[in-house]
């Protein structure tokens, strides 16, 4: 069954996609405000799409009920997710982009984004897709699966446009480990444009910014 969505249409007939999912305990709401600060002028018309991520028991949280990508039993963040849930939401991600190509918008034409657990689902999906897609959208998050990622990244996807953005006081997940994954991604010859920012484990006006120019600069 395909993921419930919030969606928001820039301007009628869109023809670009950008797929972007929550964080851990959120829904397809979280992100919607966004929309409206980013400076898209000139952009061609978008349709955003914001999931809602399945609901399922959270080891970290106690076992609670709770919107999540997938499970966590630890802060060691990509070293213990667990992978039937990442690989089960990355097949509901990927059911979404052939979705926006069954209404029309070229597979290098759809973004796919997310924030925290959003993010590494973002890594997960874009850079194993196997058609090449418009660009990753990655906030404060990290890459999950490494040990799998070496053997099952997507040659389509090796030069894909990347912007990844994370916050220095971030207390959920730490520079440190998306700095990590940042030299993964480098040493593998991925085109990232990364960004820090003096904030916590959200979003900032600069970063907002920042994703306006970006959008911009691959959709141009």
């Amino acid at each position: 069954m395909t993921l419930k969505t919030v969606e928001l249409v820039t301007a009628p007939n869109p023809t670009v996609a950008v797929i972007w999912m929550h964080g851990l305990g959120a829904d397809g709401n979280d992100f919607v405000p966004i929309v409206k600060e980013l400076d898209l002028e000139g952009c061609p018309a978008i349709r955003f799409v914001f999931p809602h991520a399945p609901m399922m028991e959270v080891t970290i949280n106690g076992g609670r009920m709770m919107p999540a990508w997938f499970d966590i039993s630890s802060s060691e963040f990509g070293r213990d997710d667990d992978e039937a849930s990442v690989r089960s939401s990355e097949a509901d991600i990927r059911a979404l982009i052939e979705r926006e190509k069954e209404r029309g918008i070229a597979a290098d034409k759809i973004l796919i984004g997310g924030f925290s657990q959003g993010c590494a689902m973002t890594f997960q999906t874009g850079l194993r897709y196997p058609e090449k897609l418009g660009g990753l959208l990655c906030l404060s998050g990290y890459l999950t699966l490494e040990d799998s990622f070496e053997a099952e990244r997507s040659e389509a996807n090796k030069n894909i446009p990347i912007y990844y953005g994370h916050g220095r006081g971030d207390q959920v997940i730490p520079i440190t480990r998306a700095q990590q994954t940042l030299a993964l991604l480098q040493k593998h010859g991925y085109n990232v444009e990364w960004h820090e920012y003096n904030m916590p484990h959200s979003v900032c006006m600069e970063e907002i910014d920042d994703i306006s120019n970006f959008l911009k600069k691959v959709l141009k």
